[in-house]
């Protein structure tokens, strides 16, 4: 266990005897796995504009769910009345749907086996919940961070926001694996727009989303925080800037991206990509398939030599981190790609027997589902680019580009289904001149191909360099489930990338 002792709230609650219950009725009903996952969310949103609180919310999902295999078929049902009466029903009702999939399911469910985890615990590592904050004391901050943005010259209208989530669950399976765990994560962020002689654009906060509690926007960075002040002070100039920047001239250009840009096209192009599930062709709602097909494991070649991209759900602080999945696997860390070849898959129970040449045969701990009346699907990790050891910071890395653009902050972006052909934008350009910053550009978009891509990318900055970026609102299958993850990466260097011009591109 690590972090803070879990919420007495969620404690109190029945969720041990209901799931001995359901799992004791899903037995007699002959399935031959059951489990049985106890979930309590909270989420709170605040959001200011222009120095006035625009809305507060505050809302929770509470309830639970018995998956099962029963004649070599899934069965899944949940509740939300907290009974031993319900938890029968759910389970019978679980054990009924698995009858009915039985009759369409021609090759009979099986999952990887796993080690039993008797009673264990689990806590994110943060100091302060910032649920436990007043709200008024964290409406207050926004308030003056808008207040304070709006100084700048610049700067027509300011927002800022923050959302936090407080997730317990309880796991509890046939076997005897037992678990209860908390994470905390929050999201702050501002925005500053303004007009200038022809144009309308916006500068935002590259502070990324955290597993981190409320001393993420109260401490320095060097203490684990965020410097909120000094970003604040800086982007109306900036944003300035921006407004009377040049508009790029489309060409190819090489390319020095900042991690605030680079996590989400790892997101896309790589995380993505390589769900298993997607690469066997079994999901493709919501975002495609992937290219990065299970015949081309070993032999792909995804990326120039310098690209070590590893998948972990353990890494401190990380939105996807956990101690053990939504199937009872205690998380891990793998390599997806090493020294640019694919290697790795993200996987779960299901998945892992099926390839048993992956991660011996197990699951890698990406079951994953967002509420309680969600199955677990395959989710993705921390899918992260590791720095090199003793690799060049930015500044180095400028100084390599004679020609090129510096690209800070995401904004935008396009992938087609396939994870494959992309597109994407940012919050700040600089035109790179024999190795030197001379000014921003507006306009810019890089466009490429995956493999492509990191086929050019020539070197990865240091450790220094390396920072752990993410999204809340990660989307897959139907139903939809949403989830967050994070991305680690270093600052890195691309050669010979095409640049568009936004605005010429939209007159299409």
């Amino acid at each position: 266990m690590s972090g803070p002792p879990l919420d007495a709230t969620f404690t109190d609650l029945p969720y041990r005897a209901l799931g001995d219950t359901a799992l004791q009725r899903a037995q007699e009903l002959g399935a031959t796995h059951a489990d049985f996952r106890f979930e309590r969310v909270r989420y709170q949103h605040l959001g200011v504009r222009d120095g006035a609180l625009q809305g507060a919310s505050d809302a929770e999902d509470l309830g639970f769910a018995v998956r099962v295999i029963h004649q070599g078929a899934w069965g899944f049902a949940s509740g939300v009345v907290l009974t031993s009466e319900e938890a029968v029903r759910v389970a019978e009702q679980a054990v009924a749907v698995a009858l009915v999939a039985a009759e369409m399911t021609p090759v009979p469910v099986e999952i990887a086996p796993e080690p039993v985890h008797a009673d264990v615990t689990w806590v994110s590592s943060y100091d302060v919940n910032p649920l436990e904050v007043p709200t008024a004391e964290k409406a207050a901050l926004l308030i003056d961070w808008t207040n304070r943005l709006r100084e700048g010259a610049a700067v027509d209208h300011a927002t800022a926001f923050l959302q936090q989530v407080q997730e317990n669950k309880y796991y509890a399976d046939l076997t005897g694996t037992r678990t209860t765990q908390q994470r905390v994560r929050l999201q702050p962020g501002f925005e500053a727009m303004g007009t200038g002689a022809d144009t309308f654009d916006s500068m935002a906060s590259i502070a990324p989303p955290v597993g981190r509690g409320w001393e993420y926007l109260t401490r320095p960075a060097s203490e684990g925080g965020w410097d909120w002040d000094e970003e604040i002070a800086e982007v109306p100039e900036l944003l300035a800037e921006k407004l009377k920047a040049p508009s790029v001239e489309a060409g190819t250009y090489d390319l020095v991206i900042d991690p605030s840009n680079l996590w989400l096209t790892i997101h896309e192009s790589i995380g993505h990509a390589t769900e298993l599930d997607r690469a066997l062709g079994y999901e493709a709602n919501y975002a495609g398939t992937s290219f990065a097909t299970y015949d081309k494991l070993g032999s792909l070649q995804y990326g120039s030599g310098v690209m070590n991209v590893t998948g972990d759900r353990t890494v401190e602080h990380g939105l996807s981190t956990i101690g053990y999945d939504d199937e009872g696997v205690a998380t891990q860390s793998w390599d997806i790609v090493r020294d640019g070849v694919l290697v790795g898959y993200q996987l779960d129970r299901a998945m892992g027997l099926m390839k048993p040449e992956l991660n011996d045969g197990r699951s890698n701990g990406c079951a994953y589902a967002d509420s309680p009346g969600h199955i677990p699907i395959q989710r993705m990790a921390n899918v992260s680019l590791q720095p090199a050891p003793d690799g060049p910071s930015t500044e180095e890395l400028i100084g390599r580009v004679e020609r090129g653009i510096y690209v800070v902050g995401d904004k935008s972006w396009s992938i087609d289904m396939q994870r494959f052909n992309f597109q994407f934008t940012g919050q700040r350009f600089y035109r790179i001149q024999d190795g030197e910053l001379v000014g921003q550009l507006r306009d810019v978009a890089y466009q490429a191909t995956t493999t492509e891509f990191w086929g050019s990318m020539e070197a990865v900055g240091g450790p220094d360099t390396w920072v752990l970026g993410g999204a809340f609102n990660c989307g897959k299958a139907q139903p939809g489930q949403v989830a967050a993850v994070s991305h680690g990466c270093p600052t890195s260097l691309f050669r010979g990338v095409r640049i568009l011009n936004t605005t010429s591109e939209a007159g299409q």
